[in-house]
């Protein structure tokens, strides 16, 4: 029996030596042959999409069989067979955009509604997706430009499950590729440019006292905060109460006594003509 267990305890070791020296044992792989696994497609959405009747967002919102509705704030189901490029500009990683994600092309931006929370986990900002139309709805909520399913007469938010067989990840994420539009730009075509990532520098809050936070302002529906900007009539910075950063105080020098300018940047979206500013994370607003 000691000659058996001798015996044994020699051929364990002479395994437990072969694999600290890299040869070939047990195991398919020697240890420091490891290969990262290869994902050839993405394992989020519908892979079988191809990039054919490619459309823009403008011309989207141009065709005569939708425009009527983003234009009305009611919905028209897509029946061609259209699709959008786009790039994922802001998602609900800060908790502001809630079951929702904005995207844009060259040519104008869009809001997509879904009914799903962590949207973040695969539509990162910057990445690049494909949006298969037809099957779904496009419309307008309070004349913003949005895709989704019916809801009260106007857009709202699709199933996830809808949405999952609608888009395909295409490429790597490139956050480079989606830098803000200065608003002054922009501020004066609403309807061309709502549903876009801007950036407002040197601007001050109207409530700024060195204690009101974001979500110290006027009620903007559901759980919604508006705080106004000075030196602007139509424009407001729209926060939920859930956001990670509704707690933040607006930008207040308590020393000097004085409102202190930031930098926000923000997806513009609209409600009819005032500009709603959504911040989409703690680092949208510096000083």
């Amino acid at each position: 029996m000691k000659t058996l267990r001798y015996l044994t305890m020699a051929v364990a070791t002479l395994l437990l030596t072969a694999c600290m020296d890299g040869e070939k044992s047990l195991f398919s792989y020697q240890y420091n042959e490891w290969d990262e696994p290869t994902i050839v497609n993405p394992p989020y959405g519908n892979n079988n999409i191809d990039m054919t009747n490619i459309v823009t967002i403008a011309e989207l919102k141009a065709h005569p069989t939708y425009k009527d509705a983003i234009a009305n704030s009611t919905n028209k189901l897509v029946t061609d067979d259209l699709k959008l490029r786009v790039r994922v500009t802001g998602n609900d990683i800060g908790g502001n955009l809630y079951k929702q994600f904005a995207a844009q092309d060259n040519t104008g931006a869009v809001i997509v509604a879904v009914n799903q929370g962590g949207l973040c986990g695969y539509l990162a900002e910057g990445q690049e997706i494909i949006i298969d139309l037809k099957g779904l709805y496009v419309g307008g909520y309070g004349n913003q430009f949005e895709i989704g399913q019916p809801y009260n007469g106007q857009i709202g938010r699709m199933s996830k499950d809808v949405w999952n067989t609608h888009f395909r990840l295409i490429g790597d994420i490139d956050a480079n590729a989606i830098r803000p539009i200065d608003f002054n730009l922009v501020k004066d075509a609403i309807n061309g440019n709502a549903g876009r990532l801007v950036v407002l520098k040197d601007v001050t809050f109207t409530n700024a006292d060195g204690t009101k936070t974001l979500i110290d302002g006027a009620a903007s529906g559901g759980n919604y905060v508006s705080q106004s900007i000075d030196g602007f009539s139509n424009v407001i910075i729209r926060t939920s109460t859930y956001a990670d950063f509704a707690s933040t105080v607006l930008p207040f020098n308590i020393e000097t006594n004085q409102k202190v300018p930031c930098t926000i940047t923000g997806i513009a979206t609209r409600y009819r003509d005032t500009w709603q500013i959504m911040i989409r994370k703690t680092s949208d607003l510096s000083y």
